[in-house]
């Protein structure tokens, strides 16, 4: 059984911390796409379909038997009649426990006396049954999803919380960087966009590329009469991009903020929890990337960016505008822990959008 040492990045909240104190005005706010705790909800989408025949060569650093080794646990889901939440959640546990490999060894904290007591692609113990069942991929993702649809109420749990109900590992929160991994893993085997949330969450569109903000080049901190934030502030940047995701980025400019009136950086989460949108401590690329008040030593007014990418090692690449020393309303980008923001605030569909705008 395998767990993990959640690492922060200390040096920026301690050097972060003089300059919003002196210059709280300048902080940056950044967006965050949130779902309840990235649970997987009444909206759930049916498991999605898998063709093993013809596998991609590799997705997010996974490869020939770690991709084969997705597709029969994914098939197994499916032959429950389960969910495609429980499709990526038996691909996000066996990416924590073993890489996706069937494996006949353990760490530390499964052998005892020197013996692997948890082996296979699920680091599995004797509970499961013999040794020749938990290696046999199949049976073990069906042993697992078998206990899994036996926790109460697993559908609306985290995903890592429900994890570690079936695994009781050290850590309970040891799975929460591999759930981007396995969304991707589960997309790219079914061709399909999957979502938890089924409707309840709306479906990343144009990220644009890079620095692509329109009003770089204007006064920072100037009013923008077509957002109502500050040009070159975090909060501008990343409306900016939830614009052209849902595809509004040219007049009349239906995303005016004035309909949700989200507040500074801080100030997201509670936004979008009041009209019902999605917040979560799961990453998904294009989604928001929320710091609430004094988080991590980015100031009273909080901070806000987008998720850029999702790395194979779990940790996000953000993106957005007026960070570091001085905020001086530049384009950035930098590797963070997923563990590390307040948040994650996700895409409201077009239904919902359309109840604000």
């Amino acid at each position: 059984m395998t767990s993990s040492e959640k690492s922060s990045n200390w040096w920026i909240a301690l050097i972060a911390v003089p300059l919003f104190m002196v210059a709280p005005m300048f902080v940056v706010v950044g967006l965050v796409l949130f779902s309840s705790a990235g649970s997987a909800s009444a909206c759930e989408a049916p498991a999605v379909t898998v063709d093993g025949k013809s596998l991609p060569g590799e997705v997010v650093g996974f490869k020939g038997e770690q991709l084969s080794n997705a597709v029969v646990l994914m098939s197994q889901a499916k032959s429950l009649n389960m969910s495609v939440g429980a499709q990526i959640i038996v691909v996000q546990a066996a990416i924590g426990e073993s890489t996706l490999k069937n494996t006949q060894e353990t760490d530390a904290a499964g052998t005892v006396n020197g013996e692997a007591i948890t082996i296979g692609i699920l680091q599995q113990d004797k509970s499961y049954g013999p040794r020749e069942d938990r290696l046999n991929v199949a049976k073990a993702g069906k042993a697992f999803l078998t206990r899994l649809g036996k926790v109460p109420g697993w559908e609306s749990m985290e995903p890592t919380m429900a994890i570690h109900a079936v695994q009781i590992n050290q850590d309970p929160y040891h799975y929460t960087k591999f759930r981007a991994p396995a969304m991707q893993v589960v997309e790219a085997l079914s061709n399909a966009k999957v979502s938890t949330g089924g409707g309840c969450s709306g479906v990343p569109g144009d990220l644009g590329k890079d620095d692509d903000y329109p009003w770089k080049n204007t006064v920072h901190n100037a009013d923008n009469p077509v957002t109502h934030f500050a040009y070159r502030n975090c909060t501008d940047f990343a409306w900016w991009r939830l614009m052209q995701q849902l595809g509004t980025p040219q007049p009349p400019f239906a995303m005016d903020s004035l309909k949700l009136a989200p507040g500074h950086g801080g100030q997201w989460g509670a936004a979008w929890k009041r009209v019902g949108w999605e917040v979560s401590m799961t990453p998904k690329v294009g989604a928001v990337i929320w710091y609430a008040p004094n988080a991590n030593g980015v100031g009273s007014y909080g901070h806000v960016a987008i998720v850029k990418a999702v790395n194979a090692d779990g940790t996000v690449l953000e993106e957005g505008y007026n960070f570091g020393l001085p905020p001086t309303g530049e384009y950035y980008t930098r590797t963070i822990e997923a563990s590390y923001p307040s948040g994650y605030l996700y895409l409201p569909t077009k239904d919902q959008l359309a109840l604000v705008a």
